[in-house]
């Protein structure tokens, strides 16, 4: 599996679309998930990953998953990007995520995120580098 990895930043125009990179799509192929995360902002899945993320949660008990079921699956999108690689971020997620103009795209490994340029600037500048060192050597990274 290829990883989703560096950071892209973008704007989104008028109509709400945001450009996709090449390089991400090369791994996401002809459609691909985008979804809500608990965190503001988005996520975006190769059909394989959702599966394996989605199949988890519709695992659990009803009594259990319900609220996160609800949370998760009818914000959830199959994008299919245009000619020049761009997706149209419905208002739902647009609010969810806080996007106005200016947009970030970072790779997280297993999928991409989508942030908004603020929040996202705002959370690195907060990044406890301390525990992240203490916790890499708990892992012997």
């Amino acid at each position: 599996m290829e990883l989703f990895c560096r950071e892209y930043r973008y704007s989104l125009d008028a109509k709400n679309r945001l450009a996709i990179p090449a390089k991400y799509r090369e791994i996401l192929g002809e459609t691909f998930i985008i979804t809500r995360k608990l965190d503001p902002c988005l996520a975006i899945y190769t059909h394989e990953e959702w599966q394996k993320y989605s199949d988890k949660i519709k695992a659990l008990p009803d009594s259990v998953a319900m609220e996160l079921k609800e949370f998760i699956f009818p914000k959830t999108l199959v994008a299919e990007p245009d000619s020049q690689g761009r997706v149209i971020i419905p208002g739902d997620l647009k609010d969810h995520a806080q996007l106005d103009k200016n947009a970030v795209i970072i790779g997280v490994g297993d999928h991409a995120q989508i942030w908004s340029e603020a929040l996202w600037e705002e959370r690195e500048k907060k990044r406890d580098l301390a525990s992240l060192r203490e916790l890499m050597r708990q892992l012997g990274l």
